[in-house]
């Protein structure tokens, strides 16, 4: 390891944006690069849209709801309203701060922009200072299998409000596609000293970007610890459907599922207080187990999280080759 210790944060959805927020309040901007899930990307009304980059970029910005936790504060809506008026499909919400951004996003892909430099464009735009970038370059897609048939995830997610028993899922795109210039950067640096998993859905944010092909190859033969924290607290989601899918899956709905699903590539998880009891099962496996706060109801709760999981990754032995 050469330098400063570097960071690698894989993040989808608000859970991940949020410890990503409270890691970029613990590491000088140079020593974090944060590495979102795009394979929830889709086009609507013509416009790129990215949920789980734009999630991540509001809130190291600090311009996100603070209630949902996507979408940007101090939203309106006349845009969708008008669109509504005229027949238009409003099922997927697009406020007008938020619509500026697709829009920009749209424009510049059209000139035949890479995402990542566009993302970090936009991030630039928005005052943040740490690495954003995307997972890839390349078009990857999610497909989520299901007992009425094959949905693109927007579709499930959104338009049917995840209700369709979930029994799968694919990713377009995903063999061929390569990982962005800042994730083969941070994959590439001597001073990467660890990679940190944010409490997102493990299926369908964190499986793409571990499942890309030079990420997996990284994962496999790497000596850094990765360390994950848990998103299912006390028997349940802190946010979206995950509970859900793992029921249907056949998954144990609890810190222990998330453990069994993630394997090998972790070395160490860490969960709420409120599942404290699940810490010598899980370690009785040879997981390393930390017991934090994780629900992170303010910012003070984030750099409280990313703290004890920079300690705890910093703690671990490293993996032998």
């Amino acid at each position: 390891m050469a330098g400063a210790p570097l960071y690698l944060a894989l993040a989808g959805g608000v859970g991940g944006a949020r410890l990503a927020d409270g890691l970029a309040g613990a590491l000088p901007a140079d020593r974090l690069t944060v590495a979102v899930n795009t394979a929830d990307d889709f086009e609507h009304l013509g416009l790129r849209i990215s949920p789980d980059l734009d999630t991540v970029t509001y809130t190291l910005a600090g311009v996100e709801d603070p209630q949902t936790g996507w979408g940007r504060a101090g939203e309106s809506w006349a845009a969708l309203e008008a669109l509504g008026a005229l027949g238009g499909e409003t099922w997927f919400r697009l406020g007008d701060r938020d619509l500026a951004v697709h829009l920009l996003r749209s424009a510049m892909a059209r000139t035949g922009r890479p995402l990542s430099e566009i993302a970090a464009g936009l991030a630039r735009a928005l005052g943040v200072a740490h690495r954003v970038v995307p997972m890839t370059d390349d078009e990857v897609r999610t497909v989520v299998h299901t007992a009425e048939g094959a949905l693109a995830f927007q579709d499930y997610f959104v338009r049917r409000g995840c209700a369709p028993a979930v029994e799968g899922f694919a990713f377009e795109g995903l063999a061929g596609a390569a990982p962005a210039p800042g994730l083969a950067e941070c994959l590439e640096d001597p001073a990467l000293a660890a990679v940190l998993i944010g409490p997102s859905n493990p299926y369908v944010s964190i499986a793409p970007i571990v499942g890309l092909p030079e990420v997996a190859a990284f994962l496999a033969r790497r000596t850094v610890p990765a360390v994950a924290v848990s998103p299912i607290v006390g028997g349940a989601a802190v946010k979206g459907p995950l509970a859900k899918m793992m029921a249907e899956l056949g998954a144990e709905v609890s810190a222990a599922g998330v453990a069994a699903h993630y394997g090998a590539l972790i070395d160490g998880l860490v969960i709420d207080r409120a599942d404290a009891a699940l810490a010598a099962r899980l370690r009785s496996t040879g997981l390393a187990v930390a017991v934090a706060d994780t629900v992170m109801r303010d910012r003070a709760g984030r750099r409280a999280l990313a703290r004890t999981v920079l300690d705890f990754a910093a703690g671990l032995a490293p993996r032998a080759r």
